[in-house]
């Protein structure tokens, strides 16, 4: 296989997708889930994606009229007639060009260099290939949210956005929150839960601004570091837990510390940017747009490959749609619920 380049990148993004969706009766595992309006079918070999199939998504509710249908690929040389990836050519990667020059040919993909890691995806036709060295060589963050990459081009052509962002709530309302890591987003949203609030997600929701702005839940994985694990006594919570992740984090199910089964969605009524403080009590103060749009934009746009400037006006457009603010954190997860309750209620009223 040659070296691949700006000039050859859509041809051979055709070839991937043929030669992965040719070889479809090989795949020893086929797994299907119904996400919001999609029903994703995914053919891969047996390992870790396929264990995590199982267990990384929200169900969402059975509503057949409402659901296309997607399949992706999950390849590697050992299924037969699925070549060994290529490497990208002489010259420097550059995400943006890479994503132009597919987008110019109607294609959406990515590409990791380190394992020569490829991702690609025909929005007309719903069709997606993930080709790897071998069942296990993939990047260490897609075991956690897989096929997240698939989910965001094919969302994004509804005109919705997958978005890093996490979320409480309470009867059916609720509020997103937007922040950098270690700003105490996801602890914010484990000890929304831990104290009786919903959540539709801590990591990535999907977002869609028909009517209004709702969140949607897709992936089921919560994270926590070591400190705020045993701030929260999760060690009393779980029956048991996995070593720490490619991050130095606790992963766990959010049924494992939800009240009740994770909404169908949630009608998001604000913005809100976490904070730690380490005040005794939490509080919530007005902030500009301009500050919650450094807040939600830069990771969701670096962690969603393609389509950047779509991108920054969905999340510009975003911030006009809701009212922002700043969540200083108190340190008593009780009280940390409580103020966001009154919050919702307050707002929802």
């Amino acid at each position: 296989m040659p070296l691949i380049t700006l000039q050859t990148l859509p041809d051979y993004a055709r070839h991937v997708l043929a030669a992965a969706e040719s070889a479809a009766a090989f795949y020893p595992v086929t797994a299907g889930v119904r996400l919001p309006g999609l029903d994703l079918s995914v053919h891969l070999d047996h390992g870790t994606l396929a264990e995590a199939m199982s267990h990384a998504f929200i169900p969402a509710p059975e509503n057949p009229s409402a659901s296309d249908g997607c399949r992706i690929f999950v390849a590697h040389p050992a299924i037969d007639g699925v070549p060994a990836p290529a490497t990208w050519g002489r010259g420097d990667y550059n995400h943006h060009a890479f994503a132009n020059r597919l987008e110019e040919a109607g294609l959406r993909g990515s590409y990791y260099h380190d394992l020569d890691f490829w991702q690609f995806h025909d929005p007309q036709r719903h069709v997606g290939a993930q080709l790897m060295m071998s069942a296990d060589a993939f990047p260490p963050w897609e075991q956690g949210a897989p096929l997240r990459a698939f989910l965001h081009w094919e969302y994004a052509a509804r005109g919705m956005r997958l978005t890093h962002a996490g979320t409480l709530g309470i009867d059916g309302k609720g509020v997103l929150l937007a922040g950098s890591g270690g700003a105490g987003k996801s602890g914010t949203v484990v000890a929304g839960l831990l104290n009786g609030l919903d959540s539709v997600g801590d990591d990535y929701v999907l977002i869609d601004r028909t009517e209004g702005v709702t969140a949607y839940p897709l992936f089921a994985t919560l994270k926590q570091d070591p400190e705020g694990f045993r701030r929260l006594k999760l060690e009393e919570r779980l029956k048991s837990y996995q070593p720490l992740n490619w991050q130095g984090k606790h992963a766990f199910h959010i049924d494992e510390i939800a009240p009740r089964p994770a909404p169908a969605s949630l009608d998001i009524i604000a913005l809100i940017v976490p904070h730690i403080r380490g005040g005794a009590r939490s509080s919530v103060m007005p902030i500009s747009r301009k500050d919650a749009m450094i807040a939600l934009a830069p990771s969701g746009i670096v962690q969603m490959p393609g389509e950047r400037e779509a991108g920054f006006r969905f999340f510009s457009e975003l911030t006009r749609d809701l009212p922002c603010y700043r969540l200083l954190l108190g340190t008593e997860p009780r009280e940390i619920a409580g103020t966001i309750a009154d919050f919702v209620l307050r707002g929802a009223a």
